[in-house]
């Protein structure tokens, strides 16, 4: 079905494309023009709820492409916005006649304001900061204004590199006061002041001694210092075709988060991470003004094997190896990711603002994914003589050449049959932190819980529905269901809880709402649509071609599943949802499917009722709500103190709520969890998967949502009990 589509849509293209770029001149043989043209054609044309290219456009392209160059506003002036809003309303007219004027002057400008600012930086830096001088900076850029002279501009570099240097004078004077006893302490903050001039040769004159106060406040700015180098001396090896593609991407963006034009260079690395072969840190990331946030771990990857680093967390500097870190803040999401990427085997020193406001250094040795490890899992877990079953599933894998090699449907299937041989009382498919894959695989997995029937609707835009059905008529299992998912379960992971909520097959266990993704993507290759060009490769764009809907009828575009038992996590809080990306899609619905409930007996109302008294009374459910307003609360804290004792302070005071917070990770469900007979005898040959499985094991059992999880599948099995449905156990 999705091959079809993507034929039919590149049909319909190349139809009209054929006569409108064949013969279509250019001034200069422009290909920037011939890309932003081809593109806008591609998006009037092939995307699911193509906009309106008009003023209001070109207002929200204006502001997002300023926003996205120079997101800390510490570039352009107050005058050069006031020059580039000339075009604020013409953007809308110069998109339609390939018109560049708008891009060509932000650019040329920003070119010169980064050369004013290589000399500012370094007059900055040329003098002391004081650390006793009571003041604050607002890491809240949105809501500062542009500086509206060079004098205020120079001010405000001032406090963001006093910010930046902060933590690295905190750190030195940390390993200082350890070093030797008699060596500068906290309480010698008055000597800061001294204007001791910064020199970049400056050394300390006897390496057997602690520093003085003042030698390591000029040691914190030469670190600072070092950085800002390396930054611009990156920034200088980029081309103006880099900086172009950032203003097609925010074109493009308007249309919908997941829509995204891939130059040729990241069309190849887009194409290697579908294979799977994924080589780097682990972890996908999204651009913020204080630097790269990560959004996704990717199971497998360097990031999910350390544990130290989280979603939410932001990388806000990266070294190489035990190298002078480069500060990632401002700079463009592309560059950064070439700097944390590299070659296998190799180290990288990531900076990290953690979700709690903690700040910690997290080296990593870059690999390729296992991709063993992304693949679908089980568990026995025993409870009081009763055993059940748990799959956890990373996502919806598939072979896209080879269906038949591999595939999470397939998986699934064996893994149930492998527990319905330990003689398991009831499933748990985990699908948190699941960001979706093969819609075919939902289809077909779904079909493994009930007899037939529709799974999801798909609705292409100005055409009608197609109801995707499961018509194998064998049930694979039959007993008691839950599902666990969180805020990062999305797509085909919304998908199979959503057919199963509908359904009544399966109790829905975890946060208020999964991520809420209900759009699909295409990758459209631009040098398929032009007959012919001369102007080499023309990358690619991903396109949203199509819409997800429930049986029910309703999207799960932005609401995205509601469970029916809602527990919290540390997510609860934090902005990462579908609903808070820019420019998503609307929530709507369409007629239902023609489906029947699940036949099996599911006391719903009342099991839910006994899981939300439970989690009521539960005291780590009641720590992990208070860690989750917690974490809220620091997110949204955005003045940040310059005065050293104050900093100090405050970060005391995190550091303490952050340890009480860490009893959570210590909790105790009492469950055991044992690996099923066939895994057990790999691991006679295979030390390493044994590791790995203890591991996942000793996770588990200080896991609350699976105890709660085995507690409504007890519920179940007694309802099944009452009224003589039983599982299937061969």
């Amino acid at each position: 079905m999705k091959k079809n589509f993507i034929y039919a849509l590149l049909l319909m293209l190349v139809a009209v494309a054929s006569c409108s770029f064949t013969n279509k001149s250019f001034e200069n043989d422009d290909k920037d023009k011939l890309l932003l043209d081809l593109i806008t054609y591609v998006l009037e044309k092939g995307h699911y709820e193509p906009k309106d290219i008009d003023d209001d456009f070109s207002v929200s392209v204006f502001e997002d492409f300023i926003d996205i160059i120079d997101p800390t506003k510490r570039y352009f002036l107050e005058e050069d916005i006031l020059e580039f809003e000339q075009y604020k309303f013409q953007i809308d007219d110069q998109i339609k006649n390939t018109d560049i004027s708008f891009f060509n002057l932000v650019y040329d400008r920003l070119m010169k304001r980064m050369n004013d600012a290589k000399e500012l930086y370094k007059d900055v830096l040329a003098e002391p900061f004081d650390y006793n001088k009571k003041e604050t900076i607002n890491i809240n850029y949105d809501e500062e204004s542009f500086a509206s002279s060079k004098k205020e501009l120079k001010e405000r570099w001032r406090k963001q590199l006093k910010y930046a240097t902060l933590g690295t004078y905190d750190a030195k004077l940390d390993i200082n006061t350890s070093a030797k006893s008699g060596g500068a302490s906290g309480g010698d903050i008055a000597m800061v002041d001294t204007k001791r001039p910064l020199d970049s040769n400056y050394k300390n004159s006897s390496s057997d001694r602690p520093l003085t106060i003042v030698e390591v406040e000029v040691a914190a700015r030469e670190s600072t210092k070092k950085t800002l180098d390396e930054f611009f001396d990156f920034v200088d090896d980029l081309e103006r075709k880099d900086w172009f593609v950032q203003y097609i991407n925010t074109i493009v963006d308007e249309f919908d988060p997941h829509t995204y034009y891939f130059a040729p260079d990241d069309k190849d690395k887009f194409d290697m991470s579908m294979s799977g072969k994924f080589e780097g840190i682990g972890a996908r990331l999204q651009k913020k003004p204080e630097g790269a946030k990560i959004v996704e771990i990717i199971s497998g990857g360097p990031v999910w094997r350390d544990q130290r680093l989280d979603v939410g967390d932001e990388i806000i500097k990266v070294g190489q190896n035990g190298e002078e870190p480069i500060d990632i803040v401002g700079m463009r999401l592309d560059d950064a990711i070439k700097l944390i990427k590299g070659p296998e085997g190799t180290v990288v020193d990531l900076t990290v603002r953690k979700v709690d406001g903690s700040v910690e250094i997290v080296s990593l040795t870059r690999d390729v994914v296992e991709l063993e490890e992304s693949y679908a899992k089980s568990a026995n877990i025993i409870k009081d003589n009763q055993k059940f079953g748990l799959i956890n599933l990373p996502k919806f894998y598939v072979d896209f050449n080879d269906y038949s090699e591999r595939n999470a449907a397939s998986d699934v299937a064996k893994e149930v049959e492998r527990l319905k041989e330990e003689g398991v009382e009831g499933l748990i498919l985990d699908l948190r932190d699941n960001g979706g894959g093969s819609l075919k695989t939902v289809v077909e997995m779904a079909g493994l819980f009930i007899k037939d029937g529709p799974i999801v609707q798909v609705r292409s835009s100005g055409k009608g529905k197609d109801v995707y059905d499961d018509k194998d008529e064998r049930i694979q299992w039959d007993g008691p269901l839950v599902i666990l998912v969180n805020e990062l379960s999305a797509s085909a992971s919304e998908i199979l809880a959503a057919a199963m909520q509908d359904y009544k097959r399966a109790v829905v266990i975890g946060s208020k709402q999964t991520f809420g993704k209900g759009t699909v993507q295409n990758v459209i290759p631009l040098d398929n649509i032009v007959r012919s060009n001369e102007h080499g490769d023309l990358g690619a764009i991903k396109l949203t071609t199509q819409k997800f809907y429930r049986i029910n009828g309703g999207s799960t575009q932005l609401e995205g599943v509601k469970s029916d038992v809602v527990v919290p996590d540390k997510y609860s809080y934090i902005d990462l949802g579908e609903r808070d990306q820019s420019n998503p899609l609307k929530w709507d619905k369409i007629s239902p499917a023609d489906y029947e409930i699940w036949d099996g007996y599911i006391d719903y109302e009342q099991t839910i009722a006994n899981s939300n008294k439970r989690m009521a009374a539960n005291a780590q459910i009641k720590m992990i709500e208070e860690n989750a307003q917690w974490l809220k609360k620091e997110q949204d804290e955005t003045i940040i103190s310059l005065k050293y004792d104050v900093y100090k302070e405050e970060e005391k005071k995190d550091k303490e709520r952050s340890d009480y917070f860490k009893s959570i990770s210590e909790y105790d469900s009492h469950l055991t969890f044992t690996s099923l007979k066939y895994e057990k005898e790999l691991f006679t040959q295979d030390s390493v998967l044994r590791e790995k499985r203890d591991r996942w094991h000793k996770n588990l059992a200080k896991d609350v949502y699976v105890e709660e999880a085995v507690n409504v599948l007890q519920d179940l099995k007694i309802n099944n009990i009452k009224h003589g449905k039983l599982a299937i156990k061969d």
